[in-house]
């Protein structure tokens, strides 16, 4: 039955109803299974009471699944058709935020839309891969490996990062350059220029060094010796591996973590949520958070497997990426594995931007998905 109404929907199209169905179900259970381990980890960093964190959390996604289950009905080719003005639109609010935007804890990176604070940089890296998505998706692999043929899509890289950087938001852009980077290598540019492009960096890294932050820089040295600044730099950190390591195998309890309940733990409701989770739930606990997150990344790279159209493929990939970096990213920061930055978990870190960019990704990866079978135009040689 399943498969009929795919086969109907590639041939002429078909009704709500009909997408309804295709809808997968099943994954929407697993973003609400995680979201709802964030309204525990939230209820526990208020002090054991919905507000001020859990229940906002619980609100926004609630709206998120209204906003995603919406873009899940909208047709992929009427997205991949208007990627280019989402993307202009995002590099237009970077460059508001630049202009206009608020400041917190020393950079420019939040902007108010109206009882809205966003972070635009969030958004940016969801319109980036649907913009590169569209530049690539008609594209031949002779045409791809065309270097004047990449220079557009560098640029569309290369201007969310630039200002990015500039709010300072170290972090993100690296992450929406690397976001960028898979959608290259999933569109087939040639492994050789990634190569150079490595080559690059590698030569400018201490010119970039030394034009960093005093604050960045500093994350980078306590991150290699965190106890060389232990009420400083370091405190973060060092209060994120006693919290760690103190939850055990089991955990200290639901609403028993010392470091999180006596403050020792900084930002416990945003950046460090998975230390709190772990130090309550334990090793056990963190790891079954992570199985549960490592489903949706692979949710969304079967959805690129099973794309027909490249336009939903190199879609899949990115938000598959972007999600992937989003968790690595803040796991390997609270563990010690990188510099501390701040990026959440996404899905249960509190933040209304992180919600609802995420929530905005997986709405285009469920119309990729639902819209799978679609027909494109014909390939650009």
């Amino acid at each position: 039955m399943r498969f009929e109404r795919r086969l109907l929907m590639r041939e002429r199209g078909t009704g709500i109803l009909e997408k309804l169905w295709l809808i997968p179900w099943s994954f929407v259970l697993l973003l609400s299974a995680v979201a709802a381990v964030g309204y525990v980890a939230l209820y526990s960093a208020g002090g054991g009471a919905a507000e001020p964190y859990a229940s906002k959390h619980i609100l926004r996604f609630g709206f998120g699944v209204v906003l995603m289950l919406s873009l899940a009905l909208v047709d992929i080719r009427l997205i991949a058709r208007f990627a280019w003005v989402g993307w202009l639109g995002a590099v237009g609010l970077l460059v508001l935020v630049a202009l206009h935007g608020n400041v917190g804890k020393g950079a420019q990176r939040w902007i108010d839309i109206g009882p809205i604070q966003l972070q635009p940089s969030e958004l940016a890296k969801i319109m980036l891969v649907a913009g590169l998505a569209w530049w690539f998706h008609r594209a031949s692999y002779e045409r791809v490996g065309n270097p004047l043929f990449l220079i557009p899509p560098a640029i569309m890289v290369l201007i969310p990062v630039g200002l990015i950087l500039k709010q300072p938001n170290l972090g993100t852009g690296l992450i929406t350059a690397m976001v960028g980077g898979a959608v290259f290598f999933a569109a087939g540019v040639r492994l050789w220029k990634f190569a150079v492009i490595a080559g690059i960096a590698a030569v400018a890294a201490p010119i970039a060094y030394d034009r960093l932050h005093d604050y960045q820089r500093a994350r980078i040295t306590t991150f290699l010796d965190p106890e060389s600044d232990p009420l400083g730099a370091g405190y973060n950190i060092i209060q994120s591996k006693i919290a760690l390591g103190s939850g055990g195998m089991w955990g200290k309890g639901f609403l028993q973590g010392t470091q999180g309940h006596l403050n020792f733990l900084p930002e416990k409701q945003t950046d460090f949520i998975f230390t709190m989770i772990a130090e309550e739930f334990g090793f056990v606990g963190a790891m079954s958070v992570l199985a549960l997150l490592s489903l949706v990344v692979v949710f969304a790279f079967m959805v690129a497997l099973r794309c027909r159209h490249q336009f939903g493929r190199l879609l899949a990939v990115g938000l598959a990426t972007n999600y992937f970096l989003y968790v690595f990213v803040n796991v390997a920061m609270v563990t010690g594995a990188i510099p501390v930055g701040g990026v959440p978990l996404p899905l249960i870190s509190h933040g209304g931007s992180a919600m609802l960019t995420v929530m905005l990704g997986f709405g285009l990866l469920m119309s990729a998905h639902v819209h799978r079978d679609v027909e494109f135009g014909a390939t650009r040689d």
